[in-house]
């Protein structure tokens, strides 16, 4: 929403020659009536628009001439100046339009003279011989051609000379091209004038009629000649593969068209096109004219592309409607289909393959038009079953997953043809029972839903034969594409395919049903499952369907809208009432039914489903659930319910009052989200709201000024516009309030982010008024110098975000705002800029640098800089002030950074440790990129400043650079204090010799033994420094100087320096030669700078270095590919080839680095590359990557490895590039090749280089990982799929696997361990076989089997699991069962001697594998699959001994054992629990004899051990398990029926064995206790308490130990409390103490789960001993303690999520009980535990804590308190309701006068608060380089203060209670008192413009302050010294917020 300005329409003007202006002024009558008169007075006016208006009045005026005057030479002249005008004219320009179409309606008596003068002005244009006045020719003839009678009739008439014309240019300007070769600007404008020739070309046969007649077909004719000399050219630019793809393409249209015209008769030419497509012309049968045209498509050896442009143009130009070509035509349409087939395996290159998908479409298309009148052949050639169609449907199969979405959506059309087709060839038959349709609809239905394509054919599917046929298949449908939305990639699919599915069904069900009961049918289906996911479903799927899915079916069916709120009221009412007498609430994940209905509702509203707000409030939503919605605890509803009050379908619809209220209610405590998009949903939907604001005020405006009596309509009739208005304007005011509280001192980012963007809105929606449009608020009148000071001073942040929207939101804001009257602040804030931009702290440079922005645009600086100008000038104009002070700045900040590199050639030391020298260059560069370069005024003195700051620049890099460019940049600094380390230095120092004289470098000196030095020290010890030089204005000061200050000042350097080098070749005009006076930037100087990011890329090791200088050399070189300077744009291509033949050479003294990646060499190669134009034909892309991949390769030279090792590195970062996008993808096989290949050298650095490149490939090839789950479908491919994008890889791929699997398991020596297997089974792991596959035995995935199956016989045990992987994708669903019978069968038997425990380790992981995946998968029918797992079953038990001791290996009895479990678990889910499958199988007797024998019984011999002894324990224990659950559950508790039990497990010596019984035990207590169990606790685990409490005694091993409490946890104290005392001999108390000692000692997760033990024991203390519970009062006091400490920020999460849940679940008992049960001050710790708590920096930890408040205020004595008991809130509100429910409960219990002094110690803070800022103000200065100021992202002390003193005023106004004692009030006054004076002296000792300088201190100072005036206040309140007038202040203050309205600003913290 908002005014849109019309755009305006800009048209040239026309002019004519001096010769024709004197003409027309002869011819002019003195009236300047006639037409000489009126064409003089057009082309008099410099305005094209008006001259329009002329134009038309020609007509109209020779419409009035008398016809005998047809001769008259005015008329002639004026036809012959007509015909030059239009001639003249750009082709895009309006005004030719305007006079082809007036000369149109030319009177027919002046046609023939008209004609003439066009012709001759025509035959004018013909005549040129400048080549580049080509394209205007052409265009014109174009023009004449384009509904233009005249001019059609001028080219009939010059047909010969036209086409002489084309042929002519097109031969020069091929020519030309390439005469031009490198120069690639002016080589596209030539290729689009070849372009334009050729259409022109085609455009003249379709539309001349001497064409139509036979004539022309003269062997001798000229018009004959001509075509034929056409034809030869176009043929000619077909095959020439250096023109651009486009020209290509329209030569192959312009030949099948020019050969339609040419060739007689016209029945052959089908015969002949197929005959050149299938390269068989028989020389014979064809006309010499077409040989000698067209000879190299007939004999020659034509390129894939030009057969696949001479398909499209048969397709486009032949007539294939009606079956007019007969037979023939037929013919030729199946031989192109088969041209295309073979071209589709050929073709790689993405532009092509683009192309390919358009024409395959297209052939469709023209197959649908031939078979509506086709014989019954052709219907056979083309029906569902033919190859043809199966060719196709392999095609999209193989596509559908395409990366590029253009052609995605070709197969999306060639499906949707192919189904036509086939309804086409079975026209007449029924189509659901169809064979085809019904395989097809089955195949698709069987694929996941992760394939994108599914969704599209299914859409096609829907549309040809009903949804009705597939929701018959399966019903779920609805629900398992709602499923897959939370996946951002599927979205717009499966949203699409819904949205045809139910728009189908309606129509359907409306079809069929005349009642209207089908309705209730259609909602069941399609609405039912969607309000299950927006009540249910995860946060990424409801958005999502909020997003896509829920506008669309609202739109297609609104009355749907009262059905959905009526089953969402009526389920939050159900919940509300269960809420009530269930305070346990959902987890704040649940957005629930209020959820759903305000996104409904939002959605409905913003879309116009409802007739207006009214309604809304009224008859759907009360007030208080919009209230509810706003501050919800999930972070969807809130918006969603901010969005139902901001969207409207009406821009002008008015604001109610009601909505505004809410708005403020909204701001108050939603500015502090966490989520960057939540924040960014806010910003939005306020912004709608004020633009909504400032619309309807117009609309109001006007009503309010109308004197109409009218009744205004709907909503304006409650009230006057005045009225509202002024509701605007308060509301407005109101809310910028809210705003500039929300930048209090210490503010989190989130908050002060939030309030600058809605600022930022509210400025640019309602900005200055410009005339007398009415504005109802300007944001200026409400800043005063406070409001600009607070603006400012967000300029410290250290997000740059929050410094950008203050400096933006203050530009937008009037300069009159501004109030530096006072000179001596101004320039203290340039000296504070000045100051931090030489901070060693690197974020400081940044608020400089905006700092300076900021005076400069405010026309703020000091008048001292003035002397800075040597022209003094006196433009006044904005432009000219900004440009003058940028300029003044520039060169103060280059003087100053001038010295400070003088100095540090002498020392980098000091110059690191006082002065770096990046800062000074930073705010350079920032000023530079606010000022408009293009337009300067003061030329004159920008070339020298530009000069000098280049020289200084390189200055600045030359001492810096031999740090970055040193092997050893990290570690390179002379802080060594003994000589062998400084004698190691020395040699770092030799080895990076630097250009200048720096004595840094020169010698490595020995530092004294301590922390710190001073700078005079520093400078003394130097040698060769000249003591006398000083820094200018810089205090000595002591500082530490380490490794990373010197690091990070030269890095920083060199990056400033970069950027500001690219940033001045972008924004600076360049002088094209030297003597130019409009440039700044000489070519000489650009070439410079291009060398300097040469040498700085090439030879810097810090990668902070080289990624920035790649940042500013990327924009030269775009500066450089778009300049028009030849010797410029070629100097990218030079840079190039001159850095790939230094790689190739490989000479030893070359600098280039070949460790750490190859360090800047990638990005220089990058920058170079991506620069490229993308439209051309990315030369330099394909001639490098043929070089690199050649390197890339082996080589039998090891000596000489590191150009291979270059190349790896740079094609590793060319393919991560995401700016070469698909043109990449033809390198990606020989890339994959080299990788392979390269992991097998023996040499280090190239297997090293070689996994990089790799592993970035397989994110090309496979996509970024969107999946948790690393083998997740989602991140695969089907093979068919693979292989066909990269055809390459199936020879290779299956050539190394076979080397490698037929020497895996060679009896020869040393195993051969294959390094490139673990690479080729990580590509075959992503593959997967797919049922749309095919049959096509090419590409087939099968011979990959058996060599997959043979790696797993590696020795490398990790190559045996990735083998076992790799197999199952490769192993169709229906074929498992036999492959696992296949492997079982190759296992050897008990009586066989010799074997290998690899082999069968090997076989043994691809059958737990293959049977893990078959019992995965949906598709399998309960029958046939119960059979096939008996018949493995069956199998699985003739190997059994590998499972008992008979097998020695561990290993592989581990697995078998594996093998077993599965076996058991998908027998008994597959037959539900019956357990006669598995018993008559005799399974469960076997398992229990492996048991019995195995060492779970006997044990192991003393300190065995034996590889896999864990993972076999692991194993066996999981088979134990089950069986002891299978026997409970057939034999009830009958021992002989239990292999082994429990207690024998949990007494195990193996914790291995003790923890996998305790996770199972644990799991069943868990359901037993959440009600989630069927029948409760089982029976055998009934009266195991005891077990379990010796078991926590004895137990030593963490993890078991963890378990065992938990399961403690889970169980009714009251069924094993009573038993410790026999048991462990510990009374319940003394177990209490034994439990909390724990919690206090033990790490994380004991600590917590022992300390919910200990609650819960306390907690059955209390309810249980109700007359004793003073006997554990000491141990009431330990644990309130223990719960204190578990809240400390230190602790892990963890511990803090043990407190919440303890004091959720103590909430009744201890925070809100009536009758408190512990003393006031542990109540009072506890409820500041909740307190701290919800202000933790971590959300999951809040969000915990809000439970805890909302249990506290939904119990019976509180749930008055607020007016959101049993709500789910967000954590900002909570805060607030727990202290109103705490300030409540102290009223109740009648102990505020005890508790006040606790509440006012809060309010006052810790006294450690003030100990921090003193100590921070006195302590010497420090420079940690990164440590930021205290960064806060969502605690806010001063909104903690806010709450509380709010709420302790309006406790303290409205009850009756004992003040406390004098004493009391007088000691905390003194304390308060004691601060101020403190405080106030902390302030005076702050230097000038602190707040810049000292932010850290400043701002803790400012939170204290308001903390103390607080304080102070409630103090003064308490003693009845501020009067009635205070009181009343203060109550108004305290009900302020509940109000919605604002504080006053200056009293904001309280």
């Amino acid at each position: 929403m908002g005014v849109k300005k019309k755009k305006e329409v800009q048209v040239a003007a026309m002019t004519i020659c001096h010769q024709d202006l004197e003409t027309l002024k002869s011819f002019a009558d003195v009236e300047g009536k006639n037409l000489a008169a009126l064409l003089l007075h057009c082309v008099q006016l410099t305005d094209g628009v008006s001259q329009i208006h002329y134009i038309k009045q020609i007509v109209p005026l020779l419409e009035k001439v008398d016809k005998n005057v047809m001769c008259d030479p005015t008329i002639q002249s004026c036809l012959d100046i007509l015909a030059g005008i239009y001639l003249s004219l750009s082709l895009k320009n309006p005004l030719k339009k305007v006079l082809a179409s007036s000369l149109n309606s030319l009177p027919e008596f002046f046609l023939p003279e008209a004609i003439h003068r066009f012709t001759s002005r025509l035959q004018e244009e013909l005549n040129t011989t400048d080549l580049y006045a080509y394209r205007k020719v052409i265009d014109n003839i174009s023009s004449c051609m384009e509904n233009f009678n005249l001019g059609r009739a001028s080219v009939n008439n010059l047909l010969k000379n036209v086409l002489h014309f084309l042929q002519k240019s097109l031969i020069e300007i091929l020519e030309e091209n390439r005469k031009c070769a490198g120069n690639h600007i002016v080589q596209t404008q030539l290729m689009n004038d070849l372009l334009v020739g050729i259409r022109v070309s085609m455009v003249l046969v379709q539309k001349v009629q001497d064409f139509q007649g036979s004539l022309w077909k003269a062997s001798n004719s000229p018009i004959w000649q001509n075509m034929c000399g056409l034809l030869s050219i176009f043929t000619k630019f077909l095959s020439d593969d250096n023109l651009l793809q486009t020209v290509q393409s329209t030569s192959g249209l312009a030949i099948i068209l020019f050969i339609k015209a040419m060739f007689h008769p016209s029945e052959k030419i089908p015969r002949l096109i197929s005959s050149v497509l299938l390269h068989s012309v028989d020389c014979t049968s064809v006309p010499e004219w077409f040989m000698s045209s067209c000879r190299s498509l007939c004999f020659g050896d034509v390129s894939e592309s030009a057969v696949l442009f001479l398909c499209q143009g048969t397709l486009a130009m032949l007539d294939w409607q009606n079956g007019s070509m007969g037979q023939s035509g037929e013919a030729l349409l199946l031989d192109t289909a088969h041209v295309l087939f073979t071209l589709s395996s050929q073709i790689k290159e993405p532009t092509l393959e683009m192309f390919l998908s358009r024409i395959l479409a297209s052939w469709t298309n023209s197959a649908i038009q031939v078979l509506e009148s086709s014989s019954p052949s052709l219907t056979d050639s083309l029906n569902g079953n033919s190859s043809i169609v199966g060719r196709l449907l392999e095609y999209v199969y193989t596509h559908w997953e395409h990366p590029l979405d253009a052609l995605r959506h070709q197969t999306k059309i060639m499906f949707k043809n192919l189904l036509q087709m086939h309804q086409l060839t079975v026209e007449g038959a029924d189509l659901v029972p169809d064979p085809f349709f019904v395989e097809l609809t089955e195949n698709l239905l069987r694929l996941e839903w992760h394939i994108k394509g599914k969704y599209m054919c299914l859409g096609c599917l829907v549309e040809c034969i009903g949804v009705e046929h597939i929701l018959a298949i399966d019903k779920t449908i609805p629900s398992q594409i709602l499923e897959v939305m939370g996946d951002q990639s599927l979205v717009p699919y499966a949203s699409d395919l819904l949205e045809t599915m139910f728009k189908n069904h309606k129509s359907h069900l409306k079809s069929q049903t005349a009642e209207s009961s089908w309705i209730d049918q259609w909602h069941e289906t399609w609405v039912s499952p969607l309000l299950f996911i927006l009540c249910e479903g995860n946060l990424d799927q409801k958005s999502y369907v909020i997003d896509y899915y829920l506008p669309k079916l609202l739109s297609y069916s609104p009355e749907s809208l009262q059905y959905m709120v009526n089953i969402l009221q009526t389920s939050i009412d159900a919940k509300t009432g269960q809420e009530q007498s269930f305070p346990s609430l959902g987890s704040c994940n649940s957005r629930g039914a209020l959820g759903a209905l305000m996104a409904c509702l939002r959605i409905a509203r913003a879309h116009g489903h409802l007739q207006s707000a009214t309604d809304t409030w009224e008859n759907l939503m009360s007030g208080a659930r919009i209230k509810q919605g706003l501050i919800h605890q999930h972070c969807q509803v809130r918006i969603d319910t901010l969005g139902l009050l901001c969207e409207s379908n009406r821009s002008t619809e008015i604001v109610s009052m009601e909505e505004m209220q809410w708005i403020q209610f909204f701001t108050t405590y939603n500015l502090n989200s966490q989520s960057p998009g939540v924040r960014q949903q806010i910003c939005s939907l306020l912004k709608k709201l004020f633009c909504r604001i400032q619309e309807s005020s117009q609309v109001l405006y006007k009503l309010e000024r109308s004197k109409s009596k009218r009744e205004p309509e709907n909503e304006l009739t409650k009230q006057h516009p005045s009225v509202s208005l002024q509701q605007y304007k308060n509301f407005m005011s109101s809310i910028c309030n809210s705003l500039f509280e929300a930048l209090f001192p210490g503010s989190s980012y989130s908050t002060r982010f939030s309030a600058l963007t809605i600022l930022g809105s509210i400025a640019e929606v309602f900005h200055v008024p410009e005339g007398r449009i009415y504005t109802v608020y300007q944001l200026s009148h409400d800043i005063d110098v406070g409001r600009f000071q607070t603006l400012m001073e967000c300029f410290t942040s250290t997000f740059e975000d929050v410094k950008i929207l203050a400096f933006d939101l203050l530009m937008k804001l009037s300069k009159t705002a501004v109030h530096f009257q006072d000179s001596e602040k101004l320039q203290g804030l340039f000296q504070a800029a000045l100051e931090l931009s030489t901070s060693t702290k690197p974020y400081d440079c940044v608020t400089a640098s905006y700092l300076l922005n900021f005076l400069i645009w405010q026309d703020a600086l000091p008048s001292s800089l003035s002397a800075y100008l040597t022209l003094q000038d006196n433009g006044d104009r904005p432009a000219a002030v900004v440009e003058r002070n940028t300029l003044m700045v520039i060169k103060c900040l280059m003087e100053n950074l001038g010295e400070e590199i003088s100095q540090a050639e002498n020392s980098l030391l000091q110059a690191a440790a006082a002065f770096p020298m990046y800062g000074r260059v930073h705010c350079i560069t920032g000023a530079l990129q606010k000022l408009s370069l293009n337009s300067l005024q003061l030329v004159s003195e920008w070339r020298p400043v530009v000069e000098k700051l280049l020289l200084m620049s390189y200055r600045l890099s030359t001492v810096v650079s031999p740090v970055i460019q040193s092997s050893s940049p990290e570690g390179l600094i002379p802080m060594d204090t003994d000589s062998e380390s400084a004698n190691r230095l020395q040699m770092i120092l030799n080895e990076i010799q630097p250009r200048d004289t720096n004595d840094y470098f020169n010698q490595a000196k020995i530092l004294k033994e301590r922390d710190s030095f001073d700078v005079k020290d520093l400078n003394a010890s130097v040698v060769n420094i000249d003591t006398s030089t000083e820094i200018k204005g810089k205090e000595v000061k002591t500082c530490d100087v380490t490794a990373q200050m010197v690091l990070v000042c030269c890095w920083r350097s060199m990056k400033e320096v970069a950027l500001l080098l690219g940033t001045l070749c972008q924004l600076l005009p360049m002088q094209p030669v030297p003597e130019s006076s409009d440039g700044l930037l000489t070519v000489e100087q650009v070439k410079e700078i291009g060398d300097y990011f040469k040498q700085h890329l090439l030879q810097s090791r810090h990668r902070g270095a080289f990624e920035l200088a790649y940042t500013g050399f990327v924009k030269l070189t775009e500066v450089l590919n778009r300049c028009p300077n030849v010797s410029l744009q070629k100097l990218p291509e030079q840079w190039l080839w001159s850095v790939l033949e230094e790689i190739k050479c490989s000479d030893p003294s070359s600098k280039l680095c070949a460790t750490r990646r190859s360090a800047g060499i990638p990005f220089y190669i990058q920058a170079l590359l991506a620069s490229e134009p993308k439209k051309g034909k990315m030369d330099l892309l394909k001639i490098t990557m043929k070089e690199l991949i050649s390197l890339a390769g082996p080589t039998g030279d090891l000596q000489s490895t590191v150009p291979q090792v270059h190349a790896l590195n740079i094609l590793r970062a060319l393919f991560r590039d995401t700016r070469l996008g698909e043109n990449i993808i033809p390198y990606v096989a020989d890339g994959a090749k080299a990788a392979i290949l390269g992991f097998t050298s023996p040499v280090w650095a190239v297997r090293n280089s070689s996994t990089l490149l790799f592993s970035a490939l397989i994110t090309r090839i496979f996509g970024v990982k969107r999946a948790k789950d690393e083998h997740s479908k989602t991140n695969r491919m089907t093979g068919r799929e693979f292989f066909s994008r990269f055809p390459e890889l199936y020879p290779f791929l299956l050539k190394q696997l076979e080397t490698v699997a037929n020497t895996v398991d060679s009896d020869m020596g040393e195993p051969n361990r294959h390094p490139s297997m673990f690479l080729l089974l990580l590509v075959l792991e992503r593959l997967y076989a797919s049922p749309m596959d095919g049959t096509s035995s090419a590409l087939s995935m099968g011979p990959f089997v058996p060599f997959i199956m043979r790696c797993g016989h590696s020795p490398v045990y990790h190559s045996r699991e990735m083998a076992a992987r790799a197999l199952v994708p490769f192993v169709m669903i229906d074929h498992i069962p036999n492959t696992i019978r296949t492997l079982l069968a190759t296992l050897p038997s008990c009586t066989d001697q010799c074997f290998r425990q690899n082999h069968i380790h090997g076989t043994l992981l691809q059958v737990f594998h293959l049977l893990q995946a078959y019992s995965d998968s949906k598709h399998r029918m309960n029958s046939d699959f119960q059979h096939e797992l008996t018949d493995i079953t069956v199998c699985t038990k003739a190997k059994l001994w590998l499972a008992k001791r008979q097998n020695p290996c561990l290993v592989t009895r581990a697995v078998y054992t594996d093998v077993l479990f599965l076996l058991s678990c998908c027998l008994n889910k597959s037959a539900k629990d019956n357990q006669p499958v598995l018993e008559s199988l005799g399974f469960w007797e076997e398992v229990r004899g492996i048991i019995s024998g195995s060492e779970l019984i006997t044990g192991f011999p003393c300190a065995f051990k034996a590889p896999g002894l864990p993972q076999y324990l692991q194993s066996l224990t999981r088979l134990a398990i089950a069986a002891v659950w299978a026997a409970a559950a057939k034999s009830g508790e009958r021992e002989r029926d239990v292999p082994i039990s429990f207690s024998q497990l949990l007494e195990s010596a193996f914790p291995e064995v003790r923890s996998l019984t305790l996770e199972a035990l644990l799991e069943k207590f868990l359901a037993a206790a959440s009600g989630l169990g069927e029948k409760g606790l089982p029976p055998l685990l009934c009266n195991m308490g005891e077990k379990f409490l010796l078991l926590a005694m004895k137990e030593n091993h963490p993890e078991c130990f963890c378990k065992i409490l938990k399961i403690l946890h889970c169980m009714d104290p009251g069924e094993w409390l009573p038993q410790t005392e026999h048991c462990v001999h510990l009374t319940p108390k003394e177990f209490l103490i034994w439990t909390m000692d724990i919690a206090s000692n033990e790490r994380s997760e004991i600590q917590s789960v022992a300390l919910r033990l200990a609650s819960k024991v306390i907690s059955h203390h209390m309810q249980t001993c109700v007359e004793n519970r003073e006997l554990i009062a000491p141990e009431l006091k330990q644990w309130v303690q223990l719960v204190i400490f578990s809240c400390e920020d230190h602790l892990p999460t963890e511990s803090r999520l043990a407190v919440v849940e303890v004091l959720t679940s103590t909430t009744p008992l201890f925070l809100t009980n009536p009758h408190p049960i512990l003393e006031l001050q542990d109540t009072l710790a506890l409820w500041k535990c909740v307190l701290t708590l919800l202000q933790s920096e971590e959300q999951a930890v809040r969000d915990a804590a809000t439970e805890t408040v909302t249990t506290a205020m939904s119990q019976e004595n509180t749930c008055q308190s607020t007016e959101f008991a049993f709500c789910q809130v967000d954590a900002s509100i909570a805060l607030a309701l727990a202290l109103a429910v705490l300030c409540d409960l102290l009223q109740q219990w009648d102990q505020l006068a005890p508790g006040l002094p606790i509440l006012l110690g809060w309010l006052l803070g810790e006294s450690d608060d003030l100990v921090a800022c003193v100590e921070s103000m006195h302590q010497v200065e420090e420079d940690y380089l990164f440590e930021k100021a205290e960064v806060n992202f969502w605690a806010e002390t001063l909104i903690f203060v806010k709450y509380l003193c709010k709420h302790l005023f309006c406790l303290l106004s409205k009850s009756s209670w004992r003040p406390p004692s004098p004493e009391m009030l007088c000691h905390l006054q003194r304390m308060v008192s004691e601060q101020c004076d403190l405080l106030s002296q902390l302030f005076r000792e702050l230097p000038p413009a602190a707040e810049f300088v000292k932010t850290v201190e400043f701002t803790r100072l400012r939170i204290q302050e308001e903390r103390t005036l607080a304080c102070l206040k409630l103090l003064a309140f308490l003693e009845g010294k501020e009067g009635e007038n205070t009181l009343v202040l203060s109550v108004r203050d305290a009900y302020a917020e509940a109000r919605q309205l604002t504080l006053p600003r200056t009293e904001a913290a309280c």
